[in-house]
């Protein structure tokens, strides 16, 4: 898969609801959206690589994760990151760990690549 531009990485559609719920700008509903999903992630990430520590993948760890990212990308728009989350959270909740390591890999990926387009909109 090639990578798409960070413009392509958020749905418009998504970007103009969250804009139409604060139209002066003045609360900053976007900016603070953004932030609170930079919270998630500084809090979630961490978890993540716990969960990937030594022979045996935390899968309850991995499919809470995925799971709240699911949700919060999905909010911002990040629908391709949104829907590998959906995966990898299937992945875990059937207790399968083949090929998951590079699920998570491209996850990380993904999210970078959001983190980007993000900044570049705000």
């Amino acid at each position: 898969m090639t990578a798409q531009p960070p413009a392509d990485l958020l749905d418009p559609e998504a970007i103009r609801r969250l804009r139409e719920l604060d139209p002066s700008g003045g609360n900053k509903l976007l900016e603070r959206v953004v932030a609170a999903f930079g919270s998630s992630l500084e809090r979630l990430l961490p978890d993540l690589a716990r969960a990937r520590e030594g022979d045996t993948l935390d899968l309850v760890a991995i499919r809470h994760v995925s799971h709240t990212l699911k949700s919060s990308s999905a909010s911002l728009g990040a629908m391709a990151l949104s829907a590998r989350c959906a995966d990898i959270e299937t992945l875990a909740r059937e207790g399968r760990s083949e090929g998951m390591q590079e699920q998570l890999d491209a996850m990380l990926q993904d999210i970078q690549r959001v983190r980007a387009a993000l900044a570049a909109l705000l």
